[in-house]
């Protein structure tokens, strides 16, 4: 989902096949079909069987193809689980306005209730993963910025975005108790050096094979800053024993969970209120989020 409203160009396989034939003919004989369920950002195609086509969809999503063609290779050999490699880079062409990439394919299935085997162990495995990644060297990394909308800044971007939805959203959520939250956030300033975070772990940037946590993808919104960004999971995934797991499995302090529900309600909010660029199909997702971190900050804020 979008931070922003976008214009989404037609992006569909006969664009992705003319492209390939194009640019890398090599493979123009190769099937083309899309990956399911559809991206937001980007739109992925399945190219023969070991490899994919990623299409940003719009001009802000483009920003992340060079930096995920130059960092996710550095970063790959060192992670405990496999993320997307790039094989290749293509250029604008056939009445299509952005570089995009070919990666290898990753095995697995997008990580929903029913793919996952213990929840527990996946949200072990997930905070193993983050503090892996975390623990990367992360000089010259990008800095928050456009290209990942600012994930790894301070949450005080969204100040203005946030106060918005709450003023929606009057009489359908405790608004005092949201107002606490996200106050809470933005007076728990980060003072720790950079480090790696991912920027949009969510179920479907993350691959299951046999029930078990087997690949993380899309890293359009990584970069290196604040890592709270990465906790959204805690409440749009994990419950109970699994949360627990996850929050002890990252080991993090009182004021980054403090941002982190800062940083998850911004988000539920603005979709529960419908904001400009959103998707209302996650509208109801995102009142339950809501209820969970503010039942979250009362036990721990």
């Amino acid at each position: 989902m979008s931070d922003q409203s976008t214009i989404i160009p037609t992006i569909d396989a006969l664009l992705v096949r003319r492209l390939i034939a194009a640019q890398f003919p090599h493979w123009a004989a190769l099937d083309i079909k899309p990956v399911l369920p559809g991206g937001w950002d980007n739109r992925t195609f399945h190219l023969g069987r070991d490899m994919t086509v990623r299409l940003p969809s719009a001009a802000s999503y483009a920003l992340q193809v060079e930096k995920e063609q130059f960092w996710l290779p550095k970063l790959a050999p060192f992670l405990p689980l496999p993320i997307p490699v790039p094989l290749a880079k293509g250029v604008p062409g056939e009445g299509y306005s952005w570089p995009w990439s070919v990666y290898r394919w990753l095995p697995g299935e997008t990580a929903t209730d029913d793919r996952i085997g213990d929840l527990t162990v996946f949200a072990e495995d997930l905070s193993r993963f983050l503090v892996a990644f975390g623990q990367l060297n992360a000089s010259g990394g990008p800095l928050p910025g456009q290209h990942n909308f600012f994930r790894g800044g301070p949450p005080a971007h969204y100040d203005g975005e946030t106060r918005r939805a709450l003023v929606a959203l009057e009489g359908r959520i405790d608004t005092q108790a949201a107002r606490d939250v996200w106050e809470a956030a933005l007076a728990a300033n980060w003072h720790g050096a950079p480090v790696w975070f991912h920027g949009d772990i969510s179920w479907g940037n993350l691959l299951v094979e046999h029930g078990r946590l087997s690949a993380v993808i899309d890293f359009g919104t990584s970069g290196v800053g604040d890592p709270a960004c990465d906790l959204a999971i805690t409440w749009t995934l994990f419950h109970g024993q699994s949360r627990e797991a996850f929050r002890a499995g990252v080991a993090l302090d009182a004021g980054t969970w403090a941002r982190g529900r800062g940083w998850t309600l911004w988000k539920a909010l603005i979709v529960y209120a419908g904001l400009p660029g959103t998707n209302s199909a996650e509208a109801e997702k995102s009142r339950r989020v809501i209820e969970e971190v503010l039942a979250d900050h009362q036990r721990f804020g």
